[in-house]
């Protein structure tokens, strides 16, 4: 009798930039970070697909996604993890691009078995063939596990962040101003 804790293998990974057919599962995973949102209950808006084909156009900015291989063909697979990149020239680093990762999921039934260090460690090595000199990426402060996660991976906590929230409409005289 086989032992019953033997596991299958699990199935091929495959990381690629996402396409517009995988624009519903990408916004599933962005929706909730704590449960599995099926990606038929989301609509697209046409927000949703103009910034999909400005990110899609533009040779500096990716999303990338990660998929399990369904019998060999990443592109009929099930999407399990995403993230962005956005490659920024600068003068720093000897002129060297940097990877700005930005909303990094793995699906929530999925965590804790890998997939987010697989998903991490190929866009790091997909930025270090591009030539960029840096990886760079940002997380919320209540996120503590992310943050041991991205340390394990060889990540600082090297700068403080912030965010502005911009609202429609010009500054007012009475809205601070930074000069």
């Amino acid at each position: 009798m086989p032992d019953v804790s033997d596991s299958a293998p699990a199935a091929p990974l495959t990381l690629r930039p996402a396409t517009r057919a995988d624009l519903p599962a990408v916004l599933a995973l962005l929706a909730d970070e704590e449960r599995v949102v099926d990606p038929a209950s989301l609509v697209v808006d046409d927000a949703y697909e103009r910034a999909f084909a400005a990110i899609d156009a533009d040779p500096r900015n990716e999303i990338l996604v990660l998929v399990e291989d369904v019998d060999g063909r990443a592109e009929d697979s099930g999407v399990v993890g995403c993230l962005q990149v956005t490659y920024i020239p600068g003068l720093g680093k000897g002129g060297a691009e940097r990877a700005l990762v930005e909303a990094v999921r793995v699906r929530a039934d999925r965590r804790g078995g890998g997939l987010g260090r697989d998903l991490m460690e190929r866009t790091i090595d997909r930025a270090r063939t591009r030539g960029c000199g840096l990886v760079q990426l940002t997380s919320n402060k209540q996120r503590e596990d992310a943050h041991r996660f991205y340390g394990r991976l060889g990540f600082a906590p090297s700068h403080e962040g912030f965010k502005l929230t911009l609202r429609p409409g010009p500054l007012t005289e009475t809205s601070p101003r930074h000069g």
